[in-house]
């Protein structure tokens, strides 16, 4: 006999007690720190004319979907930690899981579209106008959501599908995929197949646009004939590079490395880096790295 399944319960970090209070004040500083860094990213772009070009457009998007991709884990995670309240009702665990797995798969495909616009620009300048026009990037960012979905919809369907019959622990501090996965007292042999299947694909899919993209990229560079032509190539795209290495790298190790997703310490703390860090990076490797944001910055800041 199966009684329907109205809460869980994260167990994520709880065998470590005296560090909760600390990883709940780390957590909302990084949460505060995304929202107001990716925030200023987008006024930024949007108040400067000369940044209305294809990339800063998908920059603008990339922003956007930090924000809302943080606030699916951080601010439940950090209320969980700081009042030790780690029950999460069925209902709230699959809309979690189905935001989480939106916004994630969606950041894979942005990544790859940029590495395509900074190909382009590079490798076809002549061309990049025609080519990146504006309805062409509309598009490409509302395929990345379409594409987004398509996995969300396969991924949490088949995992609220499966039967859970106690216990009802989910050895993770939100809802992932993998971690609820565990917790299912169903044979998960098809479940685990369709998350390889799926999800490899993507991050192979989007992994090999981004390394292609960046191949011929460096190839063209390197061919450039001044140092000074090479020097300004390799800057507007080595923000992207570094952006690229920490998502697909973390990404690669959670779900590309054997028995990584049953080793729950291992699997929470690399999720800490990709679900909570790398958002907040985001918008301070662009500012750093980016001389016309840092340009736009200085002259926003002398209007003010």
């Amino acid at each position: 006999n199966h009684t329907r399944m109205t809460e869980f319960i994260l167990i994520g970090f709880k065998s470590q007690p005296g560090s909760q209070l600390f990883l709940s004040v780390l957590f909302s500083t990084m949460y505060i720190v995304t929202v107001v860094g990716n925030v200023c990213m987008i006024l930024i772009i949007r108040m400067d004319s000369t940044l209305h070009t294809p990339m800063y457009f998908f920059l603008e998007n990339l922003s956007t979907l930090d924000i809302c991709y943080s606030s699916v884990i951080t601010p439940r995670a950090t209320l969980t930690l700081l009042l030790d309240r780690r029950n999460i009702s069925y209902n709230e665990c699959a809309s979690q899981m189905f935001f989480f797995s939106l916004f994630g798969t969606t950041e894979a495909f942005f990544l790859a579209v940029m590495a395509y616009d900074r190909f382009t620009a590079i490798c076809n300048p002549l061309l990049y106008q025609v080519i990146m026009s504006k309805r062409l990037c509309v598009l490409m960012v509302m395929g990345s959501y379409l594409s987004g979905c398509i996995n969300c919809t396969i991924q949490t369907g088949f995992t609220f599908s499966l039967s859970f019959c106690g216990p009802k622990e989910i050895k993770h501090f939100f809802c992932e995929v993998a971690a609820v996965m565990h917790a299912s007292c169903s044979d998960t042999f098809v479940n685990e197949l369709v998350m390889l299947a799926v999800c490899g694909s993507i991050i192979v899919g989007t992994g090999l646009v981004v390394f292609i993209s960046y191949g011929y990229i460096i190839i063209t560079i390197v061919q450039m004939p001044s140092a000074e032509s090479r020097h300004k190539a390799f800057s507007t795209c080595s923000s992207h590079m570094v952006t690229i290495c920490l998502f697909f790298g973390t990404v690669f190790f959670m779900y590309a490395q054997p028995g990584a997703t049953s080793s729950p310490n291992k699997s929470t703390t690399i999720s800490i880096f990709y679900t909570i860090v790398i958002p907040m990076l985001n918008p301070f490797i662009y500012t750093l790295r980016n001389k016309e944001v840092k340009r736009s910055l200085k002259k926003q800041l002398k209007r003010k």
